[in-house]
């Protein structure tokens, strides 16, 4: 193959996107005929059948799936060049988009974002909350700038990427009052019997979490299990169970929630990630976020 024919690419890529020839007819303004003959010389050009016929469906090869993922990155790449060309010199934002993995906790990842929309120049931030896999995966593809996740890539995962550690926080432990009241007593041994809430199996702290407590010969009552931190924290209020929180956000939890404190621990310690395809952080959103981070955000839990 002596190059790749783009215009080629783009009408498999349409034709795979739209679920056919003819449909792919309609966005490309051309005949079936011509389009159908620009495929068989991509296809002959390429050496690989990108489609099958299934009745009167046409189904990717195993090459065709290839090519696609390709064509995605390609393609969306392109759009985002062009987006961003248009908007060059006219006043318009810049635009930021992000990816959280669901396990980080709400008021961290708003801590943590905080930096970049306050920056002076305007900015439009794009969140996306979801499983770090799926994010990964728009990471890849350039159609997130940056995920943010409690722990750092994955190994074996097929996809370069970069960890930068944003900093780190012990926890702290909080209760309902009335429900703080009922377990008095020094920290951690209050714990032991105690009902408590414990984050959900994806959560990078829990491991972690669960072998101090067994290391220290504690053992509360697991009442709850959750992915989803805030709907634990609200459970935590209505008086269910204990849960641990980062400390450098025990003041949001002990505010938005109503729950006191009973002990807190650097045993245990929760890290946070910002993950780019990026070896040197330069969008000016990363930069915001990374250096508040250090300076202010996870500064506090070193200085007390």
């Amino acid at each position: 193959m002596s190059g790749l024919n783009y215009k080629h690419l783009r009408y498999f890529w349409t034709v795979a996107k739209a679920g056919g020839i003819a449909r792919a007819c309609e966005r490309l303004h051309l005949t079936p005929q011509t389009i159908s003959g620009q495929l068989s010389v991509f296809e002959a050009a390429l050496g690989h059948k990108l489609f099958a016929r299934t009745g009167r469906r046409l189904e990717l090869t195993e090459a065709g799936r290839m090519v696609l993922s390709y064509a995605d990155e390609i393609f969306t790449v392109g759009e985002e060049l062009e987006d961003a060309l248009r908007h060059q010199g006219g006043g318009m934002p810049l635009q930021f988009k992000v990816g959280v993995a669901d396990s980080v906790p709400k008021s961290v990842a708003y801590r943590l974002l905080e930096p970049a929309v306050s920056l002076p120049e305007p900015l439009r931030i794009l969140c996306r909350e979801g499983k770090l896999a799926s994010l990964m995966a728009d990471l890849a593809i350039h159609r997130l700038d940056l995920v943010i996740s409690d722990g750092p890539m994955p190994a074996g995962m097929s996809i370069r990427g970069f960890n930068h550690l944003l900093g780190e926080s012990g926890l702290t432990f909080f209760a309902a009052p009335s429900l703080a009241r009922r377990h008095k007593g020094r920290f951690p041994g209050c714990l032991d019997g105690a009902p408590m809430l414990l984050p959900g199996e994806e959560a990078a702290v829990r491991p972690g979490l669960m072998n101090w407590l067994e290391g220290i010969a504690v053992h509360p009552i697991i009442v709850g299990e959750f992915d989803d931190g805030a709907l634990m924290k609200a459970f935590g209020k209505a008086g269910i169970g204990i849960f641990a929180a980062p400390s450098a956000i025990a003041g949001e939890v002990r505010q938005q929630y109503g729950v006191v404190p009973i002990g807190s621990t650097h045993a245990v310690t929760e890290r946070f990630y910002a993950i780019s395809v990026e070896r040197r952080l330069t969008h000016p959103a990363v930069v915001a976020i990374s250096s508040a981070a250090r300076e202010e955000l996870f500064a506090r839990k070193r200085n007390g």
